[in-house]
Protein backbone atom coordinates (compact mmCIF):
# COMPACT_ATOMS: atom_id res chain seq x y z
CA UNK A 1 0.00 0.00 0.00
CA UNK A 2 1.21 3.43 -1.28
CA UNK A 3 2.11 5.59 1.78
CA UNK A 4 -0.68 8.23 2.65
CA UNK A 5 0.75 11.96 1.84
CA UNK A 6 -1.86 15.05 3.12
CA UNK A 7 -1.34 18.75 1.58
CA UNK A 8 -2.70 21.74 3.59
CA UNK A 9 -2.94 24.53 1.19
CA UNK A 10 -3.59 28.34 1.13
CA UNK A 11 -3.74 29.26 -2.36
CA UNK A 12 -2.80 28.67 -6.03
CA UNK A 13 -1.46 25.30 -5.06
CA UNK A 14 1.60 25.10 -7.49
CA UNK A 15 3.43 22.92 -4.71
CA UNK A 16 0.36 20.63 -4.53
CA UNK A 17 0.46 20.15 -8.13
CA UNK A 18 4.25 19.31 -8.45
CA UNK A 19 3.15 16.64 -5.50
CA UNK A 20 0.09 15.51 -7.45
CA UNK A 21 2.45 15.23 -10.71
CA UNK A 22 5.26 13.50 -8.70
CA UNK A 23 2.55 10.53 -7.71
CA UNK A 24 1.13 10.21 -11.23
CA UNK A 25 4.83 9.79 -12.64
CA UNK A 26 5.96 7.84 -9.76
CA UNK A 27 8.55 10.12 -8.87
CA UNK A 28 6.82 10.51 -5.22
CA UNK A 29 5.57 6.85 -4.62
CA UNK A 30 2.80 7.58 -2.52
CA UNK A 31 -0.98 8.97 -2.86
CA UNK A 32 -2.46 12.11 -1.88
CA UNK A 33 -5.79 10.85 0.06
CA UNK A 34 -6.77 14.20 1.42
CA UNK A 35 -6.29 18.01 0.65
CA UNK A 36 -7.33 20.68 3.16
CA UNK A 37 -7.73 24.38 2.59
CA UNK A 38 -7.86 27.02 5.21
CA UNK A 39 -9.05 29.40 2.51
CA UNK A 40 -12.17 28.59 0.23
CA UNK A 41 -12.18 29.57 -3.68
CA UNK A 42 -8.48 29.28 -4.02
CA UNK A 43 -7.43 27.53 -7.30
CA UNK A 44 -5.10 24.64 -5.04
CA UNK A 45 -9.00 22.79 -4.36
CA UNK A 46 -9.60 22.92 -8.20
CA UNK A 47 -6.28 21.51 -8.99
CA UNK A 48 -7.37 18.46 -6.24
CA UNK A 49 -10.99 18.48 -7.69
CA UNK A 50 -9.07 17.60 -11.23
CA UNK A 51 -7.18 15.17 -10.02
CA UNK A 52 -9.82 13.77 -8.20
CA UNK A 53 -8.42 14.21 -4.82
CA UNK A 54 -10.85 14.58 -1.94
CA UNK A 55 -10.72 18.04 -0.63
CA UNK A 56 -12.16 19.94 2.96
CA UNK A 57 -11.94 23.44 3.99
CA UNK A 58 -11.44 24.47 7.48
CA UNK A 59 -11.18 28.84 7.71
CA UNK A 60 -10.26 30.32 11.15
CA UNK A 61 -12.79 32.66 10.92
CA UNK A 62 -15.77 31.00 11.45
CA UNK A 63 -14.28 30.14 14.45
CA UNK A 64 -13.50 33.60 15.52
CA UNK A 65 -17.10 34.65 14.82
CA UNK A 66 -18.37 32.49 16.84
CA UNK A 67 -15.91 33.25 19.87
CA UNK A 68 -13.93 29.84 19.59
CA UNK A 69 -10.28 30.21 19.93
CA UNK A 70 -7.43 29.04 17.53
CA UNK A 71 -6.49 26.45 19.75
CA UNK A 72 -9.80 24.78 19.13
CA UNK A 73 -9.28 25.40 15.29
CA UNK A 74 -6.21 23.94 15.53
CA UNK A 75 -7.02 20.91 17.31
CA UNK A 76 -10.27 20.31 14.65
CA UNK A 77 -7.71 20.88 12.01
CA UNK A 78 -5.32 18.29 13.47
CA UNK A 79 -8.40 15.47 14.15
CA UNK A 80 -9.70 16.17 10.33
CA UNK A 81 -6.03 15.04 9.24
CA UNK A 82 -5.69 12.47 11.57
CA UNK A 83 -8.93 10.48 10.29
CA UNK A 84 -7.27 10.38 6.44
CA UNK A 85 -4.44 8.60 8.49
CA UNK A 86 -1.61 10.05 7.10
CA UNK A 87 2.00 8.58 6.88
CA UNK A 88 3.48 12.38 6.36
CA UNK A 89 1.91 15.73 5.99
CA UNK A 90 3.04 18.72 3.71
CA UNK A 91 2.35 22.03 4.35
CA UNK A 92 2.56 23.30 1.14
CA UNK A 93 2.04 27.32 1.06
CA UNK A 94 -0.60 26.57 3.94
CA UNK A 95 -0.64 30.08 5.57
CA UNK A 96 -1.26 29.52 9.45
CA UNK A 97 0.72 29.39 12.25
CA UNK A 98 0.08 25.95 13.43
CA UNK A 99 0.19 25.78 18.32
CA UNK A 100 0.87 22.79 20.03
CA UNK A 101 -2.96 22.27 19.90
CA UNK A 102 -2.09 21.36 16.35
CA UNK A 103 1.23 19.80 16.49
CA UNK A 104 0.91 17.81 19.69
CA UNK A 105 -1.69 15.29 17.83
CA UNK A 106 1.66 14.23 15.66
CA UNK A 107 4.10 12.89 18.07
CA UNK A 108 5.09 9.94 15.35
CA UNK A 109 3.55 11.61 12.06
CA UNK A 110 6.19 13.72 10.52
CA UNK A 111 4.91 16.82 9.22
CA UNK A 112 6.95 19.08 7.00
CA UNK A 113 6.88 22.92 5.08
CA UNK A 114 8.60 24.17 2.34
CA UNK A 115 10.13 27.85 3.07
CA UNK A 116 11.20 30.22 0.04
CA UNK A 117 14.72 31.02 1.88
CA UNK A 118 17.50 30.04 3.88
CA UNK A 119 17.34 28.51 7.02
CA UNK A 120 17.30 31.24 9.59
CA UNK A 121 16.79 34.40 6.85
CA UNK A 122 13.65 35.48 6.20
CA UNK A 123 11.31 33.34 8.21
CA UNK A 124 7.59 34.09 8.02
CA UNK A 125 5.65 35.64 5.34
CA UNK A 126 6.78 37.75 1.98
CA UNK A 127 10.44 36.06 2.51
CA UNK A 128 11.24 36.41 -1.33
CA UNK A 129 10.11 39.75 -1.50
CA UNK A 130 12.35 40.53 1.98
CA UNK A 131 15.33 38.70 0.35
CA UNK A 132 14.89 40.98 -3.30
CA UNK A 133 14.93 44.01 -1.12
CA UNK A 134 18.15 42.47 1.27
CA UNK A 135 19.73 41.76 -2.37
CA UNK A 136 19.13 45.58 -3.78
CA UNK A 137 20.15 47.13 -0.67
CA UNK A 138 23.74 44.68 -0.81
CA UNK A 139 23.13 42.38 2.02
CA UNK A 140 22.61 39.73 0.45
CA UNK A 141 23.94 38.19 -2.91
CA UNK A 142 21.50 35.23 -3.10
CA UNK A 143 18.71 33.32 -1.64
CA UNK A 144 16.92 29.74 -1.52
CA UNK A 145 14.54 27.47 -0.60
CA UNK A 146 14.07 24.55 2.23
CA UNK A 147 12.31 21.97 3.56
CA UNK A 148 11.59 21.72 7.10
CA UNK A 149 10.14 19.90 10.05
CA UNK A 150 7.80 21.73 11.47
CA UNK A 151 8.28 22.87 14.89
CA UNK A 152 5.86 25.77 16.77
CA UNK A 153 8.76 28.30 16.25
CA UNK A 154 7.57 29.57 12.12
CA UNK A 155 9.77 28.58 9.73
CA UNK A 156 12.35 27.26 12.95
CA UNK A 157 12.19 23.21 12.01
CA UNK A 158 15.30 21.17 11.28
CA UNK A 159 16.24 21.67 7.63
CA UNK A 160 16.05 18.65 5.82
CA UNK A 161 16.85 19.72 1.87
CA UNK A 162 18.17 23.55 1.31
CA UNK A 163 18.73 25.00 -2.33
CA UNK A 164 20.81 28.24 -3.00
CA UNK A 165 19.10 30.40 -5.45
CA UNK A 166 20.59 33.18 -7.41
CA UNK A 167 19.64 36.30 -7.66
CA UNK A 168 20.70 38.22 -10.67
CA UNK A 169 21.06 41.89 -11.49
CA UNK A 170 18.17 42.04 -14.13
CA UNK A 171 15.61 40.42 -11.97
CA UNK A 172 12.61 42.21 -11.00
CA UNK A 173 10.70 40.40 -8.47
CA UNK A 174 8.44 38.71 -10.75
CA UNK A 175 11.35 36.95 -12.26
CA UNK A 176 13.26 36.07 -8.84
CA UNK A 177 9.74 34.56 -7.43
CA UNK A 178 9.36 32.55 -10.64
CA UNK A 179 13.42 31.20 -10.54
CA UNK A 180 11.75 30.58 -6.97
CA UNK A 181 8.73 28.51 -7.64
CA UNK A 182 10.56 26.09 -10.08
CA UNK A 183 13.26 25.09 -7.28
CA UNK A 184 10.32 25.35 -4.79
CA UNK A 185 8.27 22.30 -6.86
CA UNK A 186 11.35 19.78 -7.04
CA UNK A 187 12.51 20.28 -3.61
CA UNK A 188 9.25 19.68 -1.81
CA UNK A 189 8.93 16.23 -4.24
CA UNK A 190 12.28 15.50 -3.35
CA UNK A 191 12.17 16.24 0.95
CA UNK A 192 8.34 14.13 0.61
CA UNK A 193 10.37 11.21 -1.22
CA UNK A 194 13.05 11.47 1.61
CA UNK A 195 10.80 11.42 4.24
CA UNK A 196 8.54 8.75 3.65
CA UNK A 197 12.01 7.05 2.63
CA UNK A 198 13.34 7.40 6.28
CA UNK A 199 9.62 6.46 7.51
CA UNK A 200 10.01 2.99 5.66
CA UNK A 201 13.67 2.11 7.00
CA UNK A 202 12.51 3.32 10.51
CA UNK A 203 9.54 0.65 10.49
CA UNK A 204 11.56 -1.63 8.84
CA UNK A 205 14.44 -1.83 11.84
CA UNK A 206 11.19 -1.67 14.20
Amino acid sequence: MAPRVVVLISGTGSNLQALIDATRNGTLKAEIPLVISNRSKVFGLERAEKASIPTKVLALKPYTTAGKTRTEYDADLAQLILAAKPDLVVLAGFMHILSPAFLDQFPTTPLINLHPALPGQFDGAKAIERAFEAYQKGEIKHTGVMVHRVIQEVDGGEPLLVKEVEIRPEDDLAALQERIHSVEHVLLVQGAAKVLEEEANKHKSA
